[in-house]
């Protein structure tokens, strides 16, 4: 017989058992469908460690806010796109209303014979008084705006008594400074075409025009008024509240000085050459009057001035008072006007003697 050859690719290895592997075979097969060797489930079922765990929390932790953020991001968006569309909304309006009525009571104005009588409902528009247009929209802006000064003013008392935290109340002091800002550029508007009417005081009541000074209050006597209604201030608070008042003293006496001498140069304009020159010398005459609005022209900006005063005076309230300080001193200035206002009520109310 042949010896036996060597196989030296065996199917198996030559150290195991072929029957033990066939029944391994066998056996695995045999498994529920799913489930694999003890040794891969042990793999699969291993519990992480707590470090992990909690990296794994704080991982979804930080993706549910990061989608809260979001979610509360695109909402802000879409608030302030319409709020956006709104205010442009109301621009419009508030454009078309302004140009409308301004076209309107210029036409009043022109077919009208300035007999008398009362524009609006406003006591102040006199059409006797032969205001401009201009005055007119004025007189008219400013009673909404008296209005609208009223209900902020109510809004920050009401804040004020209520002892809210400054910075709640700080919203309230804001939102009356801007209401006063607007009406300085309102009369920054009517200044360029009518400075007449703004120093005149016509547009306010009666007993305001008794303390009236270029088209408006005196800083320093605002100044006067509030430091009593203030107290307690510190040292450094009092030393700030005099050198604006002393700085604000300053600015009148320039403003008024001026002013002075600017009556005083048109009427040596107007009086000039009065009596020598002769009646129907028109030429003359007229040149005089060119010399007078041509001084005339830097009325506006007297105006301008003193408005900028009183404006840098309140703001600069800011820098020394606290806010609570702050919104008692507004409430003194609205107290004292609204006082003003209706003590003119009052006295052209009052029984008339026969």
């Amino acid at each position: 017989m042949r010896p036996p050859t060597l196989n030296i690719f065996p199917s198996l290895p030559m150290h195991q058992d072929q029957t033990s592997t066939l029944k391994h075979e066998e056996n695995r097969q045999k498994l529920p469908r799913g489930l694999t060797s003890s040794s891969e489930q042990e793999g699969r079922l291993k519990i992480p460690d707590p470090k992990t765990l909690r990296r794994l929390a704080q991982n979804r932790e930080a993706a549910r806010k990061s989608r809260l953020r979001k979610k509360a991001y695109i909402q802000q968006l879409e608030t302030s796109r319409i709020k956006l569309v709104q205010l442009e909304q109301e621009l419009h309006r508030s454009r078309s209303t302004h140009m409308n009525m301004h076209q309107n009571i210029h036409s009043l104005l022109q077919g009208s014979s300035f007999s008398g009588g009362v524009v609006g409902g406003h006591p102040n528009l006199s059409m006797g008084l032969n205001l401009s247009s201009d005055a007119v929209v004025y007189d008219m802006e400013y009673g909404r705006w008296l209005e609208e000064h009223h209900k902020l003013t109510c809004e920050l008392r009401a804040a004020f008594v209520e002892q809210l935290h400054e910075n709640e109340l700080s919203l309230y002091v804001n939102n009356w400074l801007a209401h006063f800002d607007q009406l300085i550029h309102l009369k920054s508007m009517v200044a360029k075409t009518d400075s007449f009417h703004l120093i005149s005081g016509a547009w306010k009541s009666p007993a305001e025009r008794c303390f009236l000074w270029i088209g408006g209050f005196r800083p320093s006597q605002i100044i006067k008024i509030i430091l009593k209604q203030i107290e307690p201030l510190s040292d450094n608070q009092l030393m700030g509240i005099y050198g604006l008042q002393n700085s604000t003293q300053e600015g009148e006496e320039a403003l008024s000085n001026g002013l002075e001498s600017l009556s005083q140069s048109l009427s040596n304009t107007i009086a000039s050459d009065s009596l020598t020159s002769p009646p129907n010398d028109m030429s003359n005459y007229m040149g005089q009057m060119a010399i007078a609005i041509n001084k005339l022209s830097t009325l506006e900006g007297f105006v301008r001035q003193a408005d900028n005063l009183r404006q840098q005076t309140i703001h600069r309230l800011l820098q020394v008072l606290t806010v609570r300080q702050t919104a008692r001193c507004f409430l003194t200035i609205s107290e004292y006007f609204h006082s003003l206002r209706a003590l003119s009520s009052l006295w052209l109310a009052r029984p008339r003697q026969e």
